[in-house]
């Protein structure tokens, strides 16, 4: 399939529901049966992962599971649920939930988290990222399409409807040939190894929304402006496995004209102001910053420089090109939860892949360290990417 064609395909194919204030689905005989995973004190609830099912009409939470008490009590509150269990295996177990949030930000727990609820016959609602490296990706997905089961990842601005529209409008031509994808992190304290792993995750996932699979990377890790070595591997915050660098400068190849590129740096100035995407065309730029509620500008500008065009920016809202916007957008990751949540339910209902499924968590995590591959052999690496093992602790 053409990129044209790939990026069409899928542009507006879930734009019936994409803006309904909430989902009216549910299990053939009743609400699907929801239960929730948290970890107080070692990623928590993620992003709103457990409260979002309060909003599904379709669906009925009826049990959580976290190993701290307290952390238990107030999300049996939370949620409004009276059934509760310190071991979420014994929960997975006796509830026999159709659908589980496996709700912690911190990466060490999702492999197994996830191979439970595929024991059980689970479908799931993974946070970001996927995991901690691809050999327990590849084992999750297997034991997941054993059981013909379906995983969406909090990838949340595949569902933003700006980006929608802006994903239709490039593969008619708006921007022209694609030429070079742009990204950064948020560069703040994170700056470096973790902002990759953490927030890079969403800029690679953009990257592959609008360009397809990357073919290649190229990229240099350095501490304090040096190529980092085994010395400089350490231990990640949050679970995240081994980490490296407090700069990375990472080249992708997309296609025959499609270049990508990602950085980060721990910032002196403007930390967090850079974190999105830019998209350079023949026929002018696209930017956005990652969400639901992204904001999607562009300038029908070949030259790229508005200074010399007079050129201006134009806002793609939810409406579309130079709309205004009418959406009333929640705060917060209310709004791209509830999508990821109906987009789960409709994969379920049709026997489809998800359009944030756990596929494009894998590519997303095999981008990221493709950066240390390549750094680890000093030299471009293709992908996928033969090793499957954390190239850091192979340095």
């Amino acid at each position: 399939m053409r990129r044209r064609e790939f990026m069409r395909s899928a542009a507006f194919g879930a734009a019936a529901f994409a803006l309904a204030p909430a989902c009216s689905v549910g299990a053939k005989g009743g609400a699907y049966r929801v239960a929730v995973i948290g970890r107080t004190g070692g990623g928590n609830y993620g992003h709103g992962l457990d409260i979002v099912w309060k909003e599904i009409d379709g669906a009925e939470i009826v049990a959580v599971a976290d190993e701290d008490a307290k952390g238990l009590a107030a999300a049996a509150k939370r949620l409004g649920v009276s059934r509760t269990y310190t071991d979420y295996r014994k929960m997975l177990r006796t509830e026999r939930p159709q659908i589980v949030s496996v709700a912690p930000r911190w990466l060490d727990c999702h492999r197994e988290m996830v191979l439970a609820c595929a024991e059980y016959g689970c479908h799931v609602f993974l946070e970001k990222p996927i995991c901690r490296t691809l050999e327990e990706a590849d084992e999750m997905i297997a034991a997941m399409e054993k059981r013909n089961l379906k995983v969406v990842i909090a990838h949340q601005t595949r569902y933003s409807p700006a980006v929608e529209h802006a994903r239709g409008a490039i593969a008619d031509g708006l921007l022209g040939d694609i030429v070079e994808l742009r990204g950064r992190g948020k560069e703040d304290r994170r700056g470096g190894g973790e902002d990759l792993m953490v927030l890079g995750t969403h800029v690679m996932d953009l990257m592959r929304f609008f360009a397809g699979d990357a073919e290649w990377c190229f990229a240099e890790v350095t501490q304090d402006g040096r190529p980092v070595t085994k010395n400089q591997v350490r231990d990640g915050a949050e679970g995240i496995g081994p980490l490296a660098g407090d700069q990375i400068q990472a080249m992708y190849r997309f296609g025959e004209k499609t270049m990508g590129y990602f950085s980060t740096h721990r910032a002196a100035h403007g930390a967090a102001k850079r974190f999105g995407l830019w998209i350079y065309g023949t026929k002018g730029i696209m930017t956005m910053i990652p969400g639901a509620t992204s904001q999607v500008w562009f300038i029908d500008d070949p030259s790229w420089q508005p200074g010399q065009s007079k050129a201006q920016w134009k806002q793609i809202s939810s409406n579309g090109i130079d709309k205004p916007e009418t959406l009333v957008f929640d705060r917060g990751h209310r709004l791209g939860n509830r999508l990821i949540a109906m987009d789960l339910i409709n994969a379920i209902e049709n026997d489809t892949r998800p359009k944030g499924s756990i596929h494009d968590g894998r590519a997303a995590l095999e981008m990221i360290l493709a950066t240390y591959e390549s750094h680890r052999q000093n030299r471009p690496v293709a992908l996928p990417l033969k090793n499957r093992r954390h190239p850091l602790s192979l340095l």
